[in-house]
């Protein structure tokens, strides 16, 4: 069980946003950060290593985005929409680049596999959070 709806819910203030939707996006970002972080971890332990250096960049980066974009979207007090839209876009981008990725070692490595499937699903609510932003 995740923490993140009963945190929205227990928000005393009114959030500018669909609260099951952004749950769900972060959430969705919160276990991109942590396949991407893991992926990367053990793509330094494959023998060929070498050959997944784009797919460890890819990694680190879409987790670093998706992490921050999860913490932004976590603070509601003074919410600009502008910065929300932009993390969400940015993350997207990163999510499919990502994914991917990560989908073209997919058939060698599962970890690439449960990545790429985490991305996806990532970029799918970004991009559907991203819809509901006025």
């Amino acid at each position: 069980m995740t923490t993140t709806m009963p945190m929205l819910e227990s928000y005393p203030a009114e959030i500018n946003l669909d609260r099951g939707k952004l749950a769900a996006t972060i959430d969705a970002l919160i276990a991109c950060a942590e396949a991407c972080t893991s992926c990367a971890d053990a793509c330094l332990s494959e023998d060929s290593v070498a050959e997944l250096t784009k797919c460890i960049r890819t990694d680190l980066d879409c987790a670093d985005i998706c992490g921050a974009t999860a913490r932004v979207l976590s603070r509601h007090t003074g919410y600009d929409a502008n910065v929300s839209r932009a993390l969400l876009e940015a993350c997207a981008v990163a999510c499919k680049a990502c994914g991917d990725e990560c989908e073209g070692h997919a058939t060698m490595h599962e970890h690439c596999r449960i990545c790429a499937e985490a991305c996806r699903a990532c970029e799918a609510a970004c991009r559907d959070l991203l819809a509901t932003i006025s």
